[in-house]
């Protein structure tokens, strides 16, 4: 871990393109986090290339909207990738093959029947029995992992595969809330020995996805920001790109008071404990520079 900053002016010099994660970095599903217009703006005015890469079961046209609604200039970012979009196209191109019909856990129906618009041959199941795969994209904020054991035990028994849209195990609400995700119920399927086809951060895909869409630019001069160890550190690692990991986002509890000598043990504790490679940088919320205390 090369430092803890401030503020990305501090390191705007060591790469040409940002890519920003979503949830836990921008918002926190309900508002935009302090500083984060500022920065955006700060970006575009040193003329670095800005993306979005996040870990969404939902296209790449929903995600937009969200972030347009929030007052976020979309227009200026050269892409938008979800991990929705990403097992989308592979489907709609052929890269992923044999699946035709589809048993959605979205967190709405509207949700799973929006994502299959546009993809010809391939249909929603009303019923595990008619799937030849699950499209795991979401689930409501309020779900128990333990509600869905029938749904596991059920495609367990008939080896139905999983198409995993989002791998995260857990996701920031407002107040500091973690709800559980998609990746959590797609990984104990996986422990339990079923089959899951994984789509998002930290899988290689994604960020092949976004490099093409940046133009391929050289991987050491992309910076992915995000406040995942296990999702956005280790799969940008992975990909060669630099990493700024936010400490106030997903792990906010468990960083939390950690400012004094201990904070890179306790960083380091939580890469060893989610496998994942320490980041280049580190810092409190995004923003530009330090106006206050919280960094």
């Amino acid at each position: 871990m090369d430092e803890h900053v401030t503020g990305l002016e501090q390191i705007a010099d060591t790469f040409d393109a940002v890519v920003l994660d979503q949830w836990g970095v921008l918002h926190d599903g309900d508002a935009l986090y302090p500083g984060v217009l500022e920065a955006l703006e700060r970006l575009a005015d040193a003329g670095k290339t800005i993306a979005l890469l996040s870990n969404s079961g939902k296209r790449a046209a929903p995600n937009r909207d969200r972030l347009a609604g929030f007052g976020i200039p979309v227009e200026g970012m050269t892409c938008i990738v979800t991990s929705g979009e990403v097992l989308w196209d592979d489907l709609a191109n052929g890269v992923v093959k044999g699946f035709d019909r589809l048993f959605p856990v979205a967190a709405t129906p509207e949700d799973a029947e929006a994502w299959i618009d546009g993809l010809d041959g391939i249909a929603l199941a009303d019923s595990l029995s008619t799937a030849d795969a699950i499209l795991m994209m979401g689930l409501p904020d309020n779900a128990e992992l333990s509600s869905y054991q029938g749904l596991v035990d059920e495609a367990l028994a008939r080896r139905v595969p999983v198409l995993c849209a989002n791998p995260d195990r857990a996701s920031p609400r407002p107040g500091g809330k973690l709800v559980v995700a998609p990746g959590a119920l797609a990984a104990r399927y996986e422990a339990a020995g079923g089959r899951v086809i994984w789509y998002g951060k930290p899988h290689a895909r994604v960020f092949e996805a976004t490099a093409e869409a940046l133009g391929n630019p050289q991987h050491d001069r992309i910076l992915m920001v995000g406040d995942s160890l296990q999702h956005d550190v280790a799969g940008a690692s992975a990909a060669g790109w630099r990493t700024l990991f936010v400490r106030d986002g997903l792990h906010a509890q468990s960083l939390a008071d950690k400012r004094g000598g201990d904070l890179d043990a306790q960083i380091e504790k939580l890469a060893s404990k989610d496998g994942a490679p320490l980041p280049d940088y580190t810092i409190g919320m995004l923003q530009w520079a330090s106006h206050d205390a919280r960094s």
